[in-house]
């Protein structure tokens, strides 16, 4: 019989409420926060990754404070609004255009306050952004006898962009700071004003004026505002997983296992129930086929430029820690990797436990896509992009032939040019780690025991790998060390097959000396 794709309307680039609610695409209602947000506070700013929902939040906020109960229909907000007043609203977006020079953003801004302008006049004086702006705010509350609605969308979209350019930067900060300026001294005719982005730029107005703005994007009443909760998928989805279920040859259960390994883990908070990627959830709902789709869309630059300058070794991002505060501080420009890999979705909460937050990659679409795309920045290498080359590695690991997966690691490491290995064992690990995850097996590195730490296990479904990394010693040492420290016996137990391999690295020649299976 042949497989039919839903016929569900799933809502893949489309970010106007109404338009999703009019032409009847699949919603997750979020309309009781909306409606919380709204009735408890008056200034929000709230940081979510990109292709996250937060275009689509701004927009059903519109649509509320347009009065469009029509569309409001069937959802939470229906049975909890009575009063649907419409509110003068002046929404922008900073993530339509590129900002690789101060050109783009003065056209964005001169575009989008000639726009209100011809709404509620102009002002022949006013000529400046910030004077500009505050005249429209004036004038659409004057006009109206109503507060007014203020909706700031990735404000941040300059900053991010121009991040390894300080120069530029500047310029850019100083241009949105003028645009911002008015906000303050005009928060008695602001009924609402909500801003979404990545992170806290310093100097910008926003965040140093506004004495009442709440930060909510780790607050536990709103953890779950963007994405899609377990609870959701399972409620709202059920057809179409049983579909893709069917598509793959899968079980439903199967089928959720795949969706949560692949998409799940997200916690926007600490205790936070899961939230899965909407992004990808929409994309593999509708094409009945799992992929990488969030991932698919590109690793901004100047997260990559970032981890470049702080030399940070990617072994080193499982299972890092960050305090509470450094990811609410205001910064100039982008330092600390940690927040900001947290902040744009490629690391996330896995524990909070002594005031400490433990990070981790939410899913393996993050952690394989951000690994294989930054595999060229920190190796200048692409060999192992080889799609056959790939495959190859990957079945000889399923079938335990770790001897011909560890002559195509040598021949690797031999390949990458010498200046960007080193003779230290931290190097080593790296690559080692970004070659096996890369090859789709479970990676720990430096995983603790009561004897001492194992350099690496690997995993998958028939074999745990334990590897002892020597740098300037001999296999049969390495391999020693496994045996006397007991290294494999907490492996032992499961149904897998244990293989213990002795590493050794030269530290002269840079590459793998030799190894040895026991």
């Amino acid at each position: 019989m042949a497989f039919t794709l839903p016929t569900r309307l799933f809502p893949i680039g489309i970010q106007n409420f109404e338009q999703l609610r009019t032409l009847n695409y699949v919603y997750v209602d979020k309309t009781e926060l909306v409606y919380r947000m709204v009735k408890t506070g008056q200034i929000y700013f709230l940081s979510r990754p990109r292709r996250f929902g937060k275009s689509l939040l701004l927009s059903t906020l519109k649509a509320y404070f347009q009065g469009k109960k029509h569309l409001f229909e069937g959802l939470a907000m229906e049975k909890l609004e009575q009063d649907w007043t419409a509110y003068p609203i002046l929404h922008i977006s900073f993530a339509s255009t590129r900002y690789n020079e101060l050109h783009n953003l003065n056209t964005l801004l001169n575009i989008q306050l000639s726009e209100w302008e011809r709404l509620y006049g102009k002002d022949p004086e006013e000529d400046t952004y910030g004077t500009r702006f505050k005249g429209v705010i004036r004038r659409a509350y004057e006009q109206t006898g109503l507060p007014v609605i203020i909706l700031i969308d990735e404000y941040d979209s300059p900053m991010l962009d121009s991040n390894g350019d300080e120069e530029l930067q500047k310029a850019l900060r100083n241009t949105t700071r003028e645009f911002f300026s008015p906000l303050k001294d005009s928060v008695e005719i602001i009924r609402f004003l909500f801003i979404t982005g990545i992170t806290k730029f310093s100097q910008m107005s926003i965040f140093s004026e506004l004495n009442n703005l709440e930060n909510i994007s780790m607050d536990p009443a709103y953890d779950a505002v963007c994405g899609i909760t377990e609870s959701e998928l399972l409620s709202v989805f059920k057809p179409d997983i049983e579909a893709l279920a069917d598509r793959n040859k899968e079980t439903y259960e199967e089928a959720c296992a795949h969706l949560k390994r692949l998409y799940d883990g997200y916690h926007f908070t600490d205790g936070s129930e899961d939230v899965y990627n909407p992004f990808s959830i929409i994309n593999v709902l509708k094409k009945s086929r799992y992929g990488s789709y969030w991932y698919s869309t590109g690793t901004p630059t100047f997260l990559i430029e970032l981890l470049r300058k702080q030399n940070m070794e990617l072994t080193e991002l499982e299972g890092c820690e960050c305090l509470p505060e450094a990811f609410d501080k205001s910064t100039e420009m982008l330092t600390d990797p940690i927040p900001v890999l947290y902040q744009s979705g490629y690391l996330t909460i896995k524990a909070f436990q002594n005031g400490v937050y433990t990070l981790g990659f939410p899913n393996e679409e993050v952690r394989y896509g951000f690994l294989r795309s930054l595999l060229p920045a920190v190796m200048a290498h692409s060999e192992i992009e080889n799609d056959m080359s790939t495959i190859a590695m990957m079945r000889s690991l399923e079938k335990g032939d770790i001897e011909a997966c560890m002559t195509r690691l040598r021949s690797f490491i031999a390949s990458i040019p010498y200046e960007k290995k080193s003779d230290n064992e931290s190097r080593f690990e790296t690559i080692f780690y970004l070659f096996f995850t890369l090859m789709g097996q479970l990676v720990q590195t430096q995983v603790k025991t009561s004897a001492g730490r194992i350099d690496a296990v690997v995993t998958n479904a028939d074999y745990v790998y334990v590897f002892e990394l020597k740098v300037d010693a001999t296999p049969e040492e390495a391999l020693a060390q496994i045996d006397n420290k007991g290294y494999a016996i907490a492996y032992e137990a499961g149904h897998r097959q244990v293989v213990k391999v002795g590493v050794s690295y030269d530290k002269q020649t840079r590459g793998i000396a030799g190894w040895i299976v026991g």
